[in-house]
């Protein structure tokens, strides 16, 4: 849009060195992990048990993880598109394989996306940067890393992919690219439902402003009504469909199908301005409307109705689901400025264009904008707004280099460098400020990934026991599913909400309360690491509660040590519900 030419071979050459540059750094930083099988998250984990089942012969359209919560089994609200590829390099090249390649390979789209889109805005000179500014935003960086296999990397690809489309000037196949993009990733995950709606925004105001572009949101939204509904057919099937609010489901479907039909009735009327506006409110209360008579409890705020207790010891701390500004400084000021330096440059080349790439870029900005707004209230969300940043910021750090260079004086070219740096790595004051400070010790509750009871290899030991149902803290629940056969009561995932609120009944309350709980779900064994930042929290809050006992190794006698499993961070207990409940020995 800006004038610029670059020939597909260059760039596709440019974001090949690119990928390979990233992928080799990210691949060598996380060696040890590599090696280790460390996976950075619980989710990572499960989506391997998933991947796993499917493997071992469970039904494509059976989405029931049936050792959470047995017998019936958990249904997850997680989609088969995500499966494919882990399926497909594990078949060909083994599990280890899959959970370094598959990531990179989805690192390797969003590059492509990012190259094609800064070489089509600003040329050529531009794509290497762009493609490297990609490995300078944390946010964007931990979804794409090898042993990331959950499905947040694909959804940041489908928002690549889709602002690579709109961004182009073939109206009817740039819109039905970006509503094939956005159904993707909405089947994915419906996390992404406010950027396809901020999609949709950018393209009714094309259309407001000149009629004739219209063609834009109606193919765009007929799109991804009918894609929507491919997807659901070939990941879900057809057998008793469920009305689920946490995913694609038929009230879903018939909101996109609603608001589709709507906007394609009234460019069919060769509306005025006014009647663009007018018309597509009342397409959006239409579509609104109909998902309340199917499934009103679908309009509520996601996890509105969860129970208090899961709410107030879990769904509240879960970092990466809470607003960015409840981050630790540290964290969520160097965010801040690359994402305000993303809208600055938006600004500054919206001031230098004319004609189509000045309106380009304030759509950009728009994009950005909201997807910002959106990654504040959820710090996740922020991956989709670091992919929109990255062709701004690299034809930022172009333009500073530039300066770099011709400053004459060294003050100047001080500057400019010192520019780059808070750019592209906004945190370096404050990694420069820990190394010149005094190291102030502060003990916290660990991480699954970084906690001394190494999660995924004290839950193997557990495979010398008798098959059985595991009590175990939610956030060792996955790595129980993948490293053995037994079944766990519940993990971190919202469907088995009542199973839940029971693990973290049993954990918080006295020893003769808590045997009921796990008496009601026929355990076979309670297991827990101690310094996990889960039975870390039940503890503190309650300190005559069964989880602060057991990491004084003091328990009921109801629970039989295994000591041949047990370590001073991991302790393992076979439940003997035959026995007299009495005091903590």
């Amino acid at each position: 849009m800006t004038g610029a030419i670059s020939s597909d071979k260059t760039t596709g050459r440019t974001v090949l060195l690119a990928w390979l540059i990233l992928s080799a750094i990210l691949t060598i930083t996380a060696a040890s992990r590599i090696m280790s099988g460390q996976l950075p998250d619980p989710d990572d984990a499960l989506r391997l048990v998933q991947v796993r089942d499917l493997i071992g012969g469970q039904g494509w359209f059976d989405m029931v993880q049936y050792r959470i919560d047995p017998p019936t089994g958990t249904p997850m609200h997680w989609s088969r598109l995500v499966d494919i590829p882990l399926l497909t390099v594990t078949l060909l090249l083994g599990e280890g394989a899959a959970l370094v390649i598959v990531p990179l390979l989805t690192l390797g789209a969003v590059l492509w996306c990012v190259g094609k889109l800064a070489a089509r805005l600003c040329g050529g000179e531009v794509v290497l940067f762009a493609c490297l500014v990609c490995g300078f935003i944390p946010a964007l960086l931990m979804q794409l890393q090898p042993m990331r296999i959950d499905h947040h990397g694909w959804q940041v690809a489908s928002v690549a992919l889709a602002m690579l489309a709109i961004a182009g000037s073939h109206a009817r196949g740039g819109a039905a690219l970006a509503g094939a993009a956005m159904a993707f990733g909405m089947s994915v995950s419906l996390e992404l439902l406010p950027i396809a709606a901020i999609l949709a925004a950018v393209l009714a105001a094309r259309w407001w402003r000149k009629p004739h572009a219209a063609i834009w949101l109606i193919t765009y939204l007929q799109v991804l009504a009918i894609g929507l509904v491919v997807l659901f057919l070939a990941t879900r099937g057809t057998g008793a469909p469920s009305a689920w609010c946490d995913a694609v489901s038929p009230p879903q479907l018939v909101f996109f199908a609603v608001i589709a039909l709507g906007a394609t009735g009234l460019a069919a009327t060769k509306p005025t301005r006014a009647v663009i506006a007018a018309g597509l409110a009342l397409t959006g209360l239409a579509g609104v409307g109909a998902l309340a008579l199917i499934a009103p409890q679908c309009l509520a705020p996601p996890f509105a109705g969860l129970d208090p207790l899961v709410r107030d010891y879990w769904y509240v701390h879960i970092a990466e689901g809470q607003p960015l500004w409840q981050r630790p400084a540290a964290e969520f000021l160097p965010a801040m400025v690359q994402m305000v330096a993303a809208l600055a440059a938006c600004a500054m080349l919206w001031r230098q264009s004319t004609g189509a790439a000045r309106v380009w870029w304030a759509e950009h900005a728009a994009v950005l904008l909201g997807a910002l707004v959106l990654g504040l209230l959820v710090s996740r969300s922020l991956a989709f707004a670091a992919v929109i940043a990255a062709v701004p910021l690299g034809w930022l750090a172009v333009r500073l280099l530039g300066r770099m260079r011709a400053a004459s004086g060294l003050g100047l070219r001080g500057a400019a460098a010192l520019m780059i740096v808070l750019v592209l790595v906004p945190s370096a004051p404050v990694t420069v400020a820990n190394q010149l400070s005094p190291a102030v010790s502060v003990s916290r509750p660990a991480s699954v990934a970084s906690a001394a009871c190494d999660v995924r290899d004290r839950a193997a030991s557990l495979r010398i026991l008798p098959r059985g149902v595991v009590f175990a803290p939610l956030d060792m629940g996955p790595a129980i599913l993948l490293e053995t056969r037994h079944a766990v009561v519940a993990t971190s995932h919202h469907r088995a909400e009542a199973a839940m609120a029971d693990v973290i009944r049993a954990f918080i309350a006295p020893p003769d309360h808590a045997r009921a709980v796990v008496a009601s779900h026929g355990a076979d064994y309670l297991a827990l690491c101690t310094d996990l930042a889960e039975p870390a929290l039940y503890a503190a809050r309650h300190p005559e509660g069964l989880a602060a006992l057991l990491a004084s190794d003091s328990g009921p006698n109801w629970l039989e040590p295994v000591d041949a499993l047990s370590t001073p961070e991991f302790r393992v207990y076979r439940v003997r519900l035959d026995e007299t409940p009495s005091p903590p020995r």
